[in-house]
């Protein structure tokens, strides 16, 4: 993915956090780099108005944690877990949140936000350097299930002792807010990623931008979205045995039958949250089925 003298940014996340910092680079691109979304990130940046561009990102990005993030004590998500409910909730969490439910539908429930319960206990069990017991897991199940929820557009209310997750698809939906904010401006052939990655457009010399699959291979993208999960890509333990995508049936981590799947699409959300949700199943003809129910979408590779 060269580096042009047209319109080209780059958000990319990790998990370390970095103090925010913007300094020149060669060749007049300008770096920045900090956090965002409780992980490491950055944006570079050939543009006239570069400092501009990046203010107006990070100040989307910033909006965006204080309505999404699970990182932020102040955020609408983190007020509707702590309170139990949010009254005029703002648009980006229905948003997201009825993207999540369309997948939860389609998935027979595989997708399910409502697991934040499940992974504090297991996130509590690996700080001691265990497991939860079946008791433990047991009253964590009986606070999931999204058919629990009730949301409209004036008041989201959650059961007593339930919480919400967005780790599934807030990455991919950043990304796509972010590709709408720039395309309002009228920019294009940008690259964003923020953990998943959105093209908006292709790339500058004319061609898709071009996105290594960690299976092997590469995949094309214009005006698309592509995000890859993998069962065992963050772990509770330190073995790395026990991953954090969660199966809300059982309450245990998904098996590590696939090392990493990836589906693009034409929204980011959408693609994140398919994959994540393809790592609980057990073959392709699952996870093809699941995706038809998303026009557009389509399963890249899975091994």
């Amino acid at each position: 993915m060269p580096l042009t003298r047209r319109r080209l940014i780059t958000i990319s996340a990790a998990f370390a956090l970095l103090p925010a910092v913007t300094r020149a680079a060669p060749q007049g691109l300008k770096l920045w780099t900090g956090h965002a979304l409780g992980a490491r990130a950055s944006i570079r940046i050939d543009h006239p108005d570069a400092e501009a561009v990046v203010a107006r990102v990070l100040a989307e990005i910033n909006r965006l944690e204080g309505i999404l993030s699970l990182y932020r004590t102040d955020s609408a998500l983190e007020r509707l877990n702590r309170q139990g409910f949010l009254t005029e909730p703002p648009f980006e969490l229905l948003e997201c949140l009825s993207i999540a439910s369309a997948v939860n539908n389609a998935s027979g429930g595989r997708f399910d936000p409502t697991v934040q319960p499940l992974w504090a206990v297991w996130a509590k069990a690996a700080a001691r350097g265990g497991q939860p017991d079946a008791e433990a897991i047991a009253a964590a199940k009986a606070l999931v299930g999204w058919d629990k929820v009730e949301l409209d557009s004036a008041r989201v209310d959650l059961r007593p002792g339930m919480a919400l997750t967005l780790n599934g698809i807030g990455q991919g939906y950043v990304a796509d807010r972010v590709a709408a904010l720039l395309e309002a401006e009228g920019l294009s052939d940008i690259l964003i990623d923020t953990g998943e990655f959105r093209a908006l457009g292709g790339n500058p010399s004319g061609a898709d931008w071009s996105v290594r699959l960690e299976a092997g291979g590469s995949v094309g993208l214009r005006q698309r979205a592509l995000a890859t999960s993998s069962p065992l890509g963050t772990t509770f333990d330190a073995a790395g045995r026990h991953g954090h995508i969660l199966d809300p049936a059982s309450g245990a981590p998904a098996s590590p039958i696939w090392r990493t799947v990836s589906i693009s699409a034409p929204t980011a959300a959408v693609a994140d949250a398919l994959s994540t949700t393809a790592c609980l199943l057990e073959d392709v003809d699952q996870m093809e089925l699941l995706i038809e129910a998303f026009p557009g979408a389509r399963l890249e590779a899975a091994g």
